[in-house]
């Protein structure tokens, strides 16, 4: 049969990805405690298209994620990036993982146990026969602002933020370390189950610890500088206001 896509386009135009979105398979993520975590993914996959040929072939990047196991571990993930490169005969290559990471959280003054999830992406780069690897963790916390606090007699309003922070490391760091980094900078952290005494310790150290969306990024960054695995980073944080109808951002990156 005629091969459409591998014939030759007369534009002279090299496309940077070109691929699928949103497609969804099952994977597993081991944690920090030993267990192994099973969850579907949203994956991304893209390739560069030469100048000259017409189109990619789409139905090899569904065979490449079906012709691994079951349910895809970081480890063949890793795999697959090379793979796919090799066998639509790109320079460059692109895959994203996106999926929801469980930890057991307990309350912190009932010692309630609950679950909290955290979205967590791998990102996977391949240029000039070199894997790059990322991990995105978007961690919701609580923010509550300075200027109000300073200028209330009562009270102060607060705000619950998105964190995420994207780093690339030269070694193995754990999805919970990079929780813990971004939770211990916020004004308080989150918890899937709260009793009445939780709520009133959580309440108080939000009040203790006022921070604004500047504060965050900044303690955030301040804590990866220290930290000799990870050698660049991004950190943003999306404040959703409680008393505006738009949101506060800041964002932070650096090659280090």
């Amino acid at each position: 049969m005629v091969d459409v896509q591998s014939s030759r386009d007369n534009r002279a135009i090299h496309i940077d990805k070109v691929g699928i979105k949103d497609i969804r398979h099952p994977v597993q993520v081991k944690d920090r405690s030993g267990h192994v975590q099973h969850a579907v993914a949203n994956f991304n996959m893209y390739v560069d298209l030469p100048h000259d040929f017409k189109g990619t072939h789409m139905s090899r990047f569904v065979e490449i994620l079906n012709n691994h196991d079951w349910e895809i571990t970081v480890e063949s993930f890793k795999i697959m990036l090379t793979e796919m490169t090799n066998r639509l005969d790109a320079e460059c290559g692109h895959i994203e993982m996106t999926f929801h990471y469980f930890v057991n959280k307990s309350a912190p003054a009932s010692g309630v146990q609950s679950l909290l999830d955290y979205e967590v992406t791998l990102i996977g780069e391949r240029r000039n026969h070199v894997n790059t690897m990322l991990v995105s963790v978007v961690v919701p916390v609580t923010s509550l602002c300075p200027c109000s606090k300073k200028i209330s007699d009562r009270g102060a309003h607060n705000q619950r933020s998105h964190v995420t922070v994207t780093v690339k490391t030269q070694q193995f760091v754990w999805i919970e370390e990079i929780i813990e980094i971004v939770e211990s900078q916020a004004s308080c952290e989150l918890y899937g189950l709260l009793k009445r005494p939780d709520e009133k310790v959580v309440t108080e150290r939000a009040y203790d610890n006022p921070k604004f969306v500047e504060d965050i990024v900044r303690d955030i960054a301040a804590t990866l500088n220290q930290d000799d695995r990870i050698i660049a980073y991004q950190v943003e944080s999306e404040n959703f206001e409680s008393i505006h109808n738009h949101s506060a951002y800041a964002l932070i990156q650096k090659d280090k």
